[in-house]
C-alpha cells in the first residue's frame, strides 16, 4: 500500500496538473480531494492540452481510476463539459468515479457568488464555490448520492429552495423553482448514475488491497481557508491532512507528501503578495498568453501577479504539510536571467519577523533578498537534476537548505516528460 498526497506549496498555479499526470503512471487511483471548478490544472501530454477543473489529472492513464472525492463541490454542468472534452480526445472515461458524498454545486450557488462579488468581494472566480460550501455547512445541500433517488432529491429541493429564494430576494432576483431545478437533476442522474460510488467502502478496499493511491490537491496552501491569507482564500482546505479528512481514513496512513512549487512566485486575485514585482526582469517570465505555460490563470485567463521565490512562504507551508519532497516547476523560465533573487526573510517595522505574519501584517512586510547568479543556458532537454547547469543546481541546493526538504523533481518545460529527476 502507498498513499501519497500532492499539494500546492505556494499560492496555486504551481504545476500540480503536470506532476499528477506524470505520477499517474505509477498509481492505481487518483483522488481529487477538495475544491471545485474555480482552479484549473493544466496537463500537456500526447492527447493534447487540457485544463481540468474537476476531473483528476490521472484520467489519461487507462489503468488508473480517477475519483472526484467527497470533499469536492461539483458543478454537474461543468463536469459534463470536461467529460466531453476528454472524450473528444479519444480518452476513455471508464475509470472516472464520483463520490456519492460529494456535494452538488447548484445554479443558485453560482448566481449568489456573482451577486456577492458585485456588491464588493475578494476577487473570486464567481464559480459559486464559496456558496456551495456555505450551503453544505448549513446542511441545505444535495449530494450526488441524492441524485440516485429522485424522490429524495425533490423532497430536499422543496426544503432548500425557499431558503435560496429568501436570499435571492434581497438582491431583487427572480425566485428559483423546484420544478426547473428538478428537471436538471433528472438530467444529471441520467448522465452520472453509473459513475457514482459509495466512497468509504471503495477507498478502504483500495487501501486494504495495497493499491498505490495519489490524492490531488487543488490551489495552494496560502489559499487554505484556515491557514492561508484569510479572507483572500478559497473555501476549503488544500493541505495534505485534509486528504485523510475527506477520504475518511487515518492520517497516519499517508506515506508521502509531495509539495509542488514554482521556481518563482505567482498569484491570482486580491491579497498580500510580498515578493510581487511589476515590470523589470520578473515580467519577462509572463509570456504572451499564446503558450499553455504562460502566466495566465487556467480558469480565469487573468494575468497572474508575479514575484521572486518566497522562502518564508515555503517554510510556512512546509510546517503545515510536512513535505517529504518538493517538485520545483518552471525552472526553465529562469534560463535567460543573469541574476535571480530569493526572498529569505521578511522585515516588519524594521525588524526581522520570526513567525509567519497575519494577513494585515503580510501586506506591510518588506522582503529581504539574496541574489544568486543565473545560468544563462537552456535547461529544457535535461532529464537528470545532476546534469543541470552548476548555477541551477546551486539555486536548487539553496532552496533545499533554506526550506529543509529535498527537491526530487525539477520542471524544465510544460509537457509531461519535461522533468529533471533526482
Amino acid at each position: 500500500m502507498s498513499i501519497s498526497v500532492l499539494v500546492g506549496a505556494q499560492w496555486g498555479d504551481e504545476g500540480k496538473g503536470k506532476m499528477v499526470d506524470y505520477l499517474a503512471g505509477k498509481s492505481d487511483l487518483i483522488v481529487r480531494f477538495q475544491g471545485g471548478d474555480n482552479a484549473g490544472h493544466t496537463v500537456i501530454n500526447d492527447f493534447g492540452v487540457f485544463k481540468l477543473h474537476l476531473i483528476p489529472c490521472g484520467i489519461f492513464e487507462k489503468n488508473c481510476i480517477s475519483l472526484i472525492g467527497t470533499g469536492v463541490v461539483v458543478n454537474p454542468d461543468v463536469l459534463m463539459e470536461e467529460m466531453a472534452q476528454i472524450e473528444a480526445a479519444n480518452v476513455s472515461l471508464e475509470g472516472l468515479k464520483i463520490s456519492g458524498k460529494a456535494h452538488v454545486l447548484m445554479p443558485y450557488h453560482q448566481k449568489l457568488d456573482e451577486l456577492m462579488e458585485k456588491a464588493g468581494g475578494i476577487g473570486t472566480t464567481k464559480r459559486g464555490i464559496g456558496q456551495a460550501y456555505a450551503y453544505k455547512a448549513m446542511r441545505k445541500s444535495l449530494r450526488f448520492e441524492d441524485l440516485l433517488d429522485l424522490d429524495r432529491t425533490k423532497s430536499k429541493l422543496t426544503e432548500i429552495v425557499p431558503v435560496v429564494n429568501d436570499q435571492m430576494s434581497s438582491y431583487g432576483i427572480e425566485p428559483y423553482t423546484v420544478e426547473a431545478l428538478f428537471e436538471k437533476c433528472k438530467l444529471w442522474k441520467e448522465k452520472f448514475a453509473a459513475s457514482i460510488i459509495e466512497p468509504m467502502s471503495f477507498l478502504h478496499q483500495m487501501i486494504d488491497s495495497g493499491k498505490s493511491i495519489l490524492f490531488e490537491g487543488q490551489l495552494g496552501a496560502m489559499k487554505d481557508i484556515d491557514h492561508g491569507i484569510f479572507p483572500y482564500v478559497t473555501s476549503s482546505n488544500p493541505i495534505a491532512s485534509y486528504a485523510a479528512v475527506s477520504g475518511g481514513f487515518p492520517a497516519k496512513k499517508i506515506d508521502k507528501v509531495i509539495g509542488v512549487a514554482k521556481a518563482f512566485s505567482s498569484a491570482v486575485g486580491a491579497g498580500p503578495f510580498p515578493t510581487e514585482e511589476i515590470g523589470g526582469a520578473i515580467d519577462l517570465l509572463r509570456g504572451t498568453g499564446e503558450n499553455p505555460d504562460d502566466e495566465f490563470g487556467a480558469r480565469t485567463g487573468r494575468s497572474r501577479r508575479l514575484g521572486w521565490l518566497d522562502i518564508p512562504v515555503l517554510k510556512y507551508t512546509h510546517a503545515i504539510n510536512g513535505y517529504d519532497e518538493l517538485a520545483l516547476c518552471k525552472i526553465d523560465k529562469l534560463d535567460n536571467l543573469p541574476e535571480i533573487k530569493i526572498c529569505v526573510d521578511y522585515k516588519l517595522d524594521g525588524r526581522i519577523v520570526t513567525h509567519f505574519p497575519d494577513t494585515e501584517d503580510l501586506e506591510k512586510v518588506e522582503p529581504v533578498y539574496i541574489t544568486l547568479p543565473g545560468w544563462m543556458c537552456d535547461t529544457t532537454k535535461i532529464k537528470n537534476i545532476a546534469d543541470l547547469p552548476e548555477n541551477a543546481k546551486n539555486y536548487i541546493r539553496k532552496i533545499e537548505e533554506l526550506v529543509g526538504t529535498t527537491i526530487a523533481y525539477v520542471g524544465v518545460g510544460p509537457n509531461r516528460e519535461d522533468l529533471a529527476i533526482r
